[in-house]
């Protein structure tokens, strides 16, 4: 029972006094870190830090790193990062669109030759807030056919069998199945 009571007493005396009232509290405003999602084509990288209502947002971003650190969520609390990519990134021609529900990244890799990567970050443990965006992601062995992203409404519905320019003159023509259905007993 003494050592617990050493073990405890040894602990609290570096949390921290609220000094009005003498009793312990625990920090309300600790940094913490935003969940964030990730995708990459061979000369990019898709990141998305999932914060909403984003206030005072402080972004850096260098060759080799993040740094990101803004206020929000639903009870506009400190949110910070860093994030030291696997490889150097092109910071001139990257962007950043904050939506109001999240920032969205578009980050262009310096060495696109290289392909790839294993990775987004240089240290090989897997961060608990990093997530693969799977809505974005493509893996690498992928046919190139489908690089075109920026296809548009009619090459689409072309692809998918739907209505095309020439089409006008075939909805003139008679089909079978417009005859008359026999009456029902």
């Amino acid at each position: 029972m003494v050592f617990l009571r050493f073990c405890v007493d040894s602990i609290v005396q570096y949390l921290p006094r609220d000094s009005r009232h003498g009793r312990f509290t625990m920090a309300d405003k600790s940094i913490r870190v935003p969940p964030m999602l990730w995708a990459q084509r061979k000369d990019k990288v898709w990141l998305t830090i999932q914060l909403e209502n984003v206030k005072d947002s402080q972004i850096d971003l260098t060759d080799k790193k993040l740094h990101f650190k803004a206020n929000g969520g639903h009870d506009n609390l400190p949110h910070e990062v860093d994030l030291e990519f696997y490889s150097d990134v092109i910071p001139e021609d990257s962007k950043n669109h904050n939506s109001g529900r999240d920032i969205i990244f578009l980050i262009k890799k310096k060495d696109q030759e290289a392909g790839y990567w294993p990775r987004l970050l240089k240290d090989t443990k897997k961060p608990h807030f990093l997530k693969t965006d799977f809505d974005k992601w493509k893996d690498e062995d992928d046919s190139d056919a489908e690089d075109n992203e920026n296809y548009g409404l009619d090459d689409m519905m072309n692809q998918m069998g739907g209505f095309s320019p020439g089409d006008e003159d075939k909805e003139n023509e008679e089909d079978s199945d417009d005859d008359d259905l026999p009456d029902l007993q």
